[in-house]
């Protein structure tokens, strides 16, 4: 299996890519693609190694910035790290696409070049989501701000899946984001998308609202784009700012910062829990091939991560799993 990587993309590129990419050699079984500048990363991965066993390169002169305009970046930069890298598993000389890279240009990029899965209306951003349980699943995270309701019926099956194949989540749990848990709340979208959801055959539990998304009460988190982003931003912001408070008052005082020192491991292992890197990426769900999103700012452990879950998302065969569920269901519920 092979495993293409985009080594200009991101606020780190491209040495925390190549850095992470390297790394996470050690831990997987596919080789990688390094797609991008080829002096330039011929001479980053000097820094670690000399070894260029199950690596391959494909030279990418253009870049895709986070100020380029999507549709404009994929139709003009045709010879980017990223237009590259999709045309790699369009081709199928390539199982999987990772990028941390602008993430308009990587959604449009994906539906121009690879194009979407046959009964899916709306690709869709997966990330994992931190809960006191372990974790779920956001579906969709910011890739749709206006959908329909048979959207986040597509949204279900493609979190479902997922859940499945690559989290190792038997009988996923499902809920739909509301501002209350009763059936008839909400506005027209949820009160539609509810009633489709609930005659599916999922194993869908009903409204959860956004205060008990924390407890993990359902393994598959469902909603539009628009609520999704505001969901995974507020969280990340909340979370940030509670460990800065906590370290203020920690710090303030003897008898505190002693206390800081004997529950350091528990910190620790707390921070841990809501540190994206753990996870790497999101994958972006409806699309033919498997390519996931790293978030703008990886390191290189978060970049580790995105490869290793890349390799199972591809392994795992989620797309022609997604494709049979939708064929099963009826095609025409989904356009």
């Amino acid at each position: 299996m092979k495993i293409a990587v985009d080594i200009m993309g991101g606020d780190n590129a491209p040495t925390e890519i190549i850095k992470g990419s390297i790394q996470a050699l050690k831990e997987i079984n596919s080789s990688l693609i390094l797609v991008g500048q080829e002096k330039v990363i011929k001479k980053e991965i000097a820094k670690y190694t000399n070894n260029f066993k199950n690596i391959e390169i494909v030279n990418a002169d253009e870049i895709i910035t986070n100020e380029d305009k999507p549709v404009q970046a994929v139709k003009r930069k045709k010879n980017s790290s990223m237009i590259v890298g999709l045309d790699l598993v369009k081709k199928r000389e390539a199982d999987c696409f990772i990028s941390a890279g602008n993430t308009g240009a990587l959604l449009v990029g994906s539906l121009m070049r690879v194009g979407r899965i046959k009964g899916i209306d709306r690709p869709a951003l997966a990330p994992i989501y931190p809960t006191k349980k372990g974790f779920s699943l956001l579906v969709d995270a910011g890739a749709n701000s206006d959908c329909k309701p048979h959207n986040l019926l597509e949204f279900a099956v493609m979190g479902l899946i997922y859940a499945e194949k690559v989290l190792k989540i038997e009988k996923p749990k499902i809920g739909l984001i509301n501002i209350g848990i009763e059936k008839g709340k909400g506005n027209k979208l949820i009160n539609e998308a509810f009633s489709l959801l609930e005659d599916s055959n999922l194993n869908f539990i009903g409204n959860v609202e956004a205060r008990n998304l924390p407890e993990g009460l359902v393994d598959v988190i469902v909603c539009d784009g628009f609520t999704g982003n505001i969901v995974l931003k507020l969280t990340e912001g909340v979370a940030k700012n509670m460990a800065v408070m906590l370290k203020q008052q920690l710090m303030n005082g003897i008898v505190k910062k002693l206390a800081a020192f004997v529950l350091k491991d528990v910190f620790k292992n707390f921070k841990s829990k809501l540190d994206y890197t753990e996870y790497g990426g999101a994958p972006l769900l409806g699309i033919k091939g498997a390519v996931v999103k790293a978030h703008g700012s990886s390191n290189s452990k978060a970049i580790k991560n995105a490869i290793k879950y890349g390799e199972i998302f591809a392994e795992n065969k989620v797309i022609e799993n997604i494709e049979e569920m939708i064929s099963r269901m009826g095609v025409d519920k989904f356009e």
